[in-house]
């Protein structure tokens, strides 16, 4: 996973603040675009992105929310048999972010099996519910898995299913991951939310294809270290934020964005590695939820068009295409889950930009509210901003 550097953030910030000298507007032309487009489609809005738009401001404050462990370092499994994250969790709610590669090319390249386990430390019978849950079969397809991974995580209704661990034992926490088949380079996506009320141990496995990933937790003695590279690994006291918009949206105040996870305005969540004791880093925030929810109002008429874009193409080699996947209250589209792009698989850079929503004005002016929920999305480049563009809906009338 990728993430934004500290020093080209800043000196993109500061080449774009002497841009922004009056308010931005779109053209008739980008306008009609955005509006004959079909929701999660990729609209061209040629030099729309040269000026950055308005910062809105917010207030974010942390939501109760489960115990949160991210398993992304290492994210290439190098070795045929290990243990590439270690963690206990307390009784509780837990989410676990699964993002590992299968690396192994030395002396060759073979297939492997890349799982998650979960490991009774209590003294009673642990019950294990699962909440939401994804799990996609393994691809060297990264932007799909990220999207799609996502999608069925919004989805998800969980499951009534109680399993039971005795003392001691260990069980997997997603038996699809024990019947994959992960060949070199490809990723292995899982995201859960699940509730114990026995303490744990959770590991990530990888080891060969007929070894359950319970008899492997028993025989490996040692935990790959971490590199604090990529996203990071460890349990994260932050899973859960409300975004609040400090001030009432005003169409005739131009185009806004609203910027998360980018790790200036938007610092990365802290944890501890269990292995190490140390603190780590979430550099991303990938698995982190927001809640996000601001006021708008038109006093010109105007409706509101939400779009996003590859920020991050012209300062990274390696940014080269960027896919999400948000939940979006209703416009002139229903509410719902919403994948992006939805008419390919990724928006490469400026000048595309994918609609996400059209939101109308109210007859009578008075405000209304929005509401999204989103995740940085595993395997793009950060940020992602959600740019909000006044457009005039009688345009096509």
């Amino acid at each position: 996973m990728e993430y934004k550097n500290l020093k080209i953030a800043l000196g993109l910030a500061l080449v774009c603040s002497t841009m922004q000298l009056t308010a931005q507007t779109v053209n008739r032309e980008d306008s009609e675009n955005l509006l004959k487009a079909k929701q999660g489609n990729v609209v061209l809005m040629k030099e729309f992105f040269t000026v950055k738009p308005t910062d809105i401001k917010y207030n974010k404050v942390v939501l109760p929310g489960p115990q949160f462990i991210i398993s992304d370092d290492p994210e290439y499994i190098r070795i045929p048999e290990a243990i590439a994250l270690k963690e206990a969790v307390a009784p509780g709610a837990v989410r676990l972010y699964v993002y590992n590669v299968n690396g192994v090319k030395e002396p060759v390249k073979i297939d492997r099996k890349i799982t998650a386990v979960i490991k009774n430390t209590g003294k009673q019978k642990m019950h294990i519910r699962m909440v939401k849950y994804s799990s996609q079969k393994p691809s060297a397809n990264y932007f799909q898995i990220g999207k799609q991974g996502l999608a069925d995580y919004f989805a998800s209704k969980g499951s009534e299913q109680i399993r039971v661990v005795a003392p001691g034992e260990a069980i997997a926490i997603d038996e699809q991951l024990e019947r994959n088949v992960v060949k070199y380079d490809e990723l292995t996506h899982g995201f859960y939310d699940f509730v114990i009320d026995q303490p744990g141990e959770i590991s990530v496995i990888q080891t060969d294809l007929k070894t359950p990933g319970p008899v492997a937790l028993k025989r490996i003695k040692t935990v790959i270290p971490t590199g604090h590279k990529n996203a990071g690994r460890g349990l994260f006291g932050v899973s859960n934020y409300k975004v609040t918009a400090t001030d009432v949206l005003d169409t005739k105040n131009g185009v806004a964005e609203i910027i998360v996870a980018d790790g200036i305005k938007d610092p990365w969540v802290l944890g501890v590695e269990g292995t190490s004791g140390k603190e780590s880093t979430l550099a991303g925030n990938y698995g982190v939820m927001y809640n996000i929810e601001l006021k708008w109002k038109s006093t010109d008429g105007k409706g509101l068009a939400l779009v996003t874009w590859n920020s991050r193409s012209a300062d990274n080699q390696w940014c080269n295409g960027m896919a999400a996947t948000m939940v979006v209250s209703k416009g002139k589209f229903n509410e719902g889950i919403i994948q992006l792009p939805s008419d390919r698989l990724v928006t490469k850079a400026a000048p595309e930009a994918i609609l996400v929503q059209v939101f109308p004005p109210a007859k009578n002016g008075e405000e209304q509210t929005i509401k999204l929920t989103y995740s940085p999305p595993g395997a793009s480049c950060l940020p992602t901003p959600l740019v909000f563009i006044p457009v005039d809906m009688n345009t096509l009338k």
